[in-house]
């Protein structure tokens, strides 16, 4: 691939069905007949096929979409969209980014996938994930990166850096996402879109999760709007709620309650944030205050641990797949797993002993949270400790000490919510980086607290809208 290529911006916006419309435009475009669902489909494969080659964010194309229902069948009914491949989705591989086995063709779709149709969605495809979501960056040991269409040089994000690539570059206008890290907001930020992990048990939780002893995994989408966003969770709501939690209802613009916010801009860890992110985050609290809240610096006091014990269950989990890989596919081999999962299994071994010890202390982290919380609506923080970084900087061809280094060193903020079960949103920031790509703010909440996630996005998009990719 030539160097301009490596550095082009990449977008399939144009003057078809999808135009520029988001997820909950192009349903209402759809519902009045000014757009056909089977016309909408077509350009969208269309788009992805025009931005592929460049992107490489698809895992499974389906060549003729079976579901795609007629106007007024759901929120989303007709819009065109794509399914995260760790997620089974009826008659096509869930291959899980590895090629540690040979997928096998799902028989039935998982809950959350049931729950995302529900909507009306016509899906056309699988996303490319890292191997079993573990890493933030969407690349391969021998196989092209999923690239970041605002500077194809650098890294979407992951794990769902396939899903951002395509709604970044405005081939669908929603995709599927979960995040058991970070792995919805941090592609978000690096693709400037809007990224929303919810409470745990707001959406259906996959069997997977189940049996996990601390389950960390939400499914969501990744969206170009707060609408969009806002919309995907009223409808989940109408497949199903969970009754343990308020219900979010259809959130549909900023409200004019005053929210007192907590800011910090170096991670509880010690991790410091970089300049450009700083300034993305002092910039956002500039806004709220212009806008009339109260904002204020506050401290998350984490155990010192907890970087450790999170990186040891990350460990955990790579060990299980090793145990359990067979029941993905017949011929899995966890020697063919990558760098990355290898090592993480291979360092748990050494401190297998202390799993029940790192159980105990990251359940016990939802203390400290509350503590934060005390008097306060929300907490504002970066969503990464640094900029986007260049394709190759985490691959998982990097040695493994130094590759976790990395790691840790970017990713500082989104797994307290995942080890809490608290919601999370990041949304994209005014500022940009000197090569123009995008940063992202996160804001955290107490479990429950979707709508005044979706209140305070709403209110920031609605002061300064999000950049286009197109105006790039």
């Amino acid at each position: 691939m030539t160097t301009f290529e490596e550095q082009a911006t990449v977008h399939a916006f144009r003057d078809d069905a999808l135009g520029e419309h988001d997820a909950v435009g192009l349903a209402a475009a759809i519902r009045r007949g000014e757009v056909g669902a089977a016309e909408a489909a077509r350009d969208a494969a269309e788009r992805v096929r025009d931005v592929e080659d460049r992107l490489h964010a698809v895992q499974v194309h389906i060549d003729a979409p079976s579901h795609a229902p007629g106007p007024g069948q759901g929120a989303f009914a007709g819009v065109p969209t794509f399914v995260k491949d760790n997620t089974d989705y009826l008659g096509l591989p869930t291959g899980h980014g590895s090629t540690a086995f040979t997928p096998r063709v799902a028989r039935r779709h998982a809950p959350f996938a049931r729950q995302l149709l529900s909507s009306g969605v016509t899906v056309l495809g699988k996303t490319r994930l890292p191997e079993f979501g573990f890493s933030p960056a969407t690349e391969y040991e021998a196989a092209e990166p999923v690239r970041n269409p605002w500077n194809t040089g650098y890294s979407a994000g992951g794990s769902s850096g396939g899903s951002a690539a395509l709604v970044a570059a405005g081939a669908v206008p929603i995709a599927h996402a979960n995040d058991g890290g970070g792995s919805i907001r941090i592609p978000a930020a690096c693709c400037g879109l809007v990224g929303l992990k919810p409470t745990r048990g707001r959406v259906v939780t996959n069997a997977q999760s189940r049996q996990l002893p601390l389950d960390i995994v939400s499914d969501g989408i990744v969206s170009r709007s707060v609408r969009d966003t806002a919309a995907f969770l009223a409808a989940a709501e109408t497949h199903w709620r969970n009754p343990k939690l308020p219900p979010v209802g259809l959130v549909e613009g900023p409200s004019e309650r005053r929210l007192r916010i907590g800011f910090l801009v170096d991670s509880p860890n010690g991790v410091p944030a970089d300049t450009a992110t700083r300034t993305a985050v002092m910039d956002t609290v500039a806004t709220l205050e212009r806008l009339g809240h109260t904002v204020e610096p506050v401290e998350l006091r984490l155990d010192p641990r907890f970087t450790d014990d999170f990186l040891t269950y990350w460990g955990m989990l790579s060990f299980l797949l090793g145990v359990t890989g067979r029941t993905l596919g017949a011929d899995f081999d966890r020697h063919r797993m990558d760098g990355l999962s290898r090592g993480l299994r291979e360092e748990y071994l050494k401190s297998w002993r202390r799993t029940p010890g790192v159980l105990r202390r990251l359940k016990r982290t939802r203390e400290a949270y509350a503590a934060a919380f005390r008097g306060l609506d929300l907490v504002l923080t970066p969503v990464l400790a640094h900029t986007t970084p260049r394709i190759g900087h985490l691959s998982p061809t990097v040695p493994y000490a130094t590759l976790v280094e990395r790691i840790l060193a970017y990713v500082a903020f989104t797994p307290v919510n995942n080890v809490v079960g608290t919601p999370s949103i990041s949304v994209p920031a005014p500022s940009a980086t000197e090569e123009g790509l995008p940063i992202g703010v996160m804001f955290s909440g107490r479990p429950g607290s979707e709508r005044t996630l979706l209140d305070v996005a709403y209110t920031l998009e609605a002061d300064r809208p999000f950049r286009r990719i197109q105006d790039a």
